[in-house]
């Protein structure tokens, strides 16, 4: 169908009022109907994520029917063990998200499969939480995750509580594929669920459970309350989830001396403090500093809005904040939760950490002087679970962290996905740690740049917007295997990892086989030790570049990454 069919199609649809009214307001704007109604929203591996507004490249009721629609003929065609087991479902607190999750819920039991619901917004993480603690067949959690205020999104997660793997999605996709006819859906309502006992309120009861788990992250909770009453922490959930569970987590934790940035603690859809609600961002750390400031306080952390991902800020001897990396935050936490085990006697020979091929080494360095072993995988935090999966089904390996370098980490596995609340307690734990020495996090990541080298990372990320944006992306990766990068600004490149075709490829021609599922990634390493990567992203209409250097100073680090960013730039344009 043409975009003038699917337009007049929206326009003939009883829509609600609110779509209705955007849908008139589009109407002055071809450009805009154009990149609404020609082509659908694309689900990929992590769901899918938009703006919300009209037509079938965006983010609303009907899009989100159909998408429940494919996960319910996908499960239909289940054993009836594994349909009966049913789906969780959790929100965000973006505008539509609750409405959002309701109609899944209503999807869902016009095909007899149960939901769980829960009765308030919650965090990411507990909904993988849950997936795995109520043994549901799957999960959905409605979020756009760190995207600004316009933006919502949908993900599906599976059995062991991970997002749903490629293979299921796949499946999933091609039933969606098949609904046409978004206004054909059949849901039902509130009521006729709870009638026929096809959706399930749960929360409080889920709560208790999730941070009895929480309760068991922290490692030394004597050295937490020898400086329990010292250690400042400024909190922010950036008008997130973080908000419902934050108070309870860190007083279970025996941290009683945090503090909430109160501008940032209320439930906002328009995110009106920071209309980019990421944590990586220095602007979302201005109100926690001055708080911070105001307080004294040793650590700032700040989740973003469904508390997957977490950043932080540390004082430094100034009296100022420098904001960390995601990767400095990772390495700070494996040096003090492999010392920290080690100290007490139960650091197991076969431990593991595992990380992201786009994740800085910087972390697994500090593993190796423990002789830890790390695992690299794809991008995308459910091949973290698949590798916990592995290790807890084989019994050969230990997991004791996982990070990936964009802000996300996992303690302990009873979650499988990035878990804010875990690292924040962590975290604290770490920076409690630093404090009985009499030091700051600031000194302890100093020590370990004085130990193990200076690292550095970046990440650009080049837009591809509009219907064409998708095939110039295909395209830009096709020119970067026909034309194949031998140097970068003058240093040549010793290996090419290409995750599509699953090779390495050395200098000298020689090719090895790459045993990681395939992936649209290209990696090269250069004669100095850096590493670069070149990846669309899976979820945004962007290619992403990763530096990763190593020196032995921030100057030298950040002049690299300069240089090398200068030249591969010219490719993406």
């Amino acid at each position: 169908m043409s975009w003038q069919d699917n337009y007049q199609l929206w326009q003939n649809a009883e829509l609600t009022s609110d779509l209705k009214n955007d849908l008139a307001e589009m109407a002055k704007d071809e450009d805009k109907l154009i990149e609404a109604f020609t082509k659908p929203m694309e689900f990929g591996t992590a769901g899918m994520r938009g703006v919300m507004e009209p037509g079938i490249n965006a983010m609303n009721i009907y899009t989100v029917r159909q998408a429940t629609e494919g996960l319910a003929r996908f499960m239909d065609q289940l054993p009836a063990e594994q349909k009966a087991a049913g789906v969780a479902i959790s929100f965000d607190s973006r505008y539509h998200s609750q409405e959002f999750a309701l109609n899944a819920a209503g999807v869902l039991g016009a095909h007899g499969i149960k939901s769980y619901v829960f009765d308030g917004l919650r965090p990411t993480p507990e909904l993988s939480f849950t997936v795995r603690h109520l043994h549901t067949y799957a999960g959905i959690m409605i979020t756009a995750s760190h995207n600004p205020k316009q933006y919502n999104g949908y993900k599906i997660y599976g059995p062991d509580g991970g997002q749903m793997p490629p293979e299921e999605v796949n499946q999933i996709v091609a039933y969606i594929e098949k609904v046409t006819d978004l206004f054909s859906v059949k849901t039902l309502t509130q009521s006729e669920l709870r009638a026929h006992n096809l959706m399930q309120l749960v929360g409080e009861d889920i709560d208790e459970a999730y941070l009895a788990k929480l309760a068991t992250v922290t490692i030394r909770p004597d050295l937490i309350k020898k400086v329990a009453s010292e250690l400042s922490v400024v909190y922010s959930p950036l008008h997130g989830t973080g908000k419902v569970l934050y108070d309870r987590v860190f007083r279970t934790a025996g941290l009683t001396n945090v503090v909430v940035v109160p501008e940032q603690a209320v439930l906002d859809p328009e995110f009106a403090t920071t209309p980019f609600p990421n944590p990586e961002f220095p602007q979302t750390f201005e109100l926690a500093e001055q708080l911070g400031a105001k307080n004294g306080a040793d650590l700032l952390i700040a989740t973003d809005p469904d508390a997957d991902r977490l950043g932080a800020a540390v004082r430094q001897p100034n009296g100022e904040y420098q904001l960390l990396t995601g990767n400095q935050i990772a390495a700070l936490m494996v040096n003090y939760i492999l010392a920290a085990k080690q100290a007490i006697g139960e650091l197991p020979a076969d431990g593991c950490i595992v990380k992201s091929i786009v994740s800085s080494e910087f972390a697994a360095k500090v593993a190796a002087s423990y002789g830890v072993e790390t695992r690299d995988v794809l991008t995308g935090f459910k091949y973290i679970g698949e590798q916990i999966e592995q290790m807890e089904t084989t019994g050969q390996g230990h997991f004791l962290f996982g990070f990936e370098e964009s802000y996300g980490y996992l303690v302990k596995s009873f979650v499988r996905d990035k878990d804010a609340m875990q690292a924040s307690v962590m975290l604290a734990e770490v920076a409690a740690f630093y404090r009985e020495q009499g030091k700051t996090m600031y000194d302890g990541l100093q020590e370990l740049f004085t130990k193990f080298g200076y690292f550095q990372e970046k990440t650009v990320s080049f837009d591809f917007l509009g219907l064409s944006g998708h095939e110039k992306m295909a395209n830009v990766m096709k020119e970067f295997r026909a034309n194949p990068v031998t140097e970068v600004a003058g240093v040549a490149v010793v290996a090419t990892e290409d995750y599509q075709n699953q090779t390495k490829t050395l200098a000298d021609g020689t090719v090895e086989k790459l045993e990681l599922p395939t992936a649209n990634v290209l990696k090269y390493y250069l004669t100095d030790e850096t590493w670069i990567a070149v990846r669309p992203s899976g979820t945004e209409p962007k290619i992403k570049l990763y530096f990763g250097v190593e020196s032995d100073s921030a100057a030298t680090s950040t002049a690299k990454i300069e240089k090398y960013q200068a030249d591969l730039a010219t490719r993406l344009k």
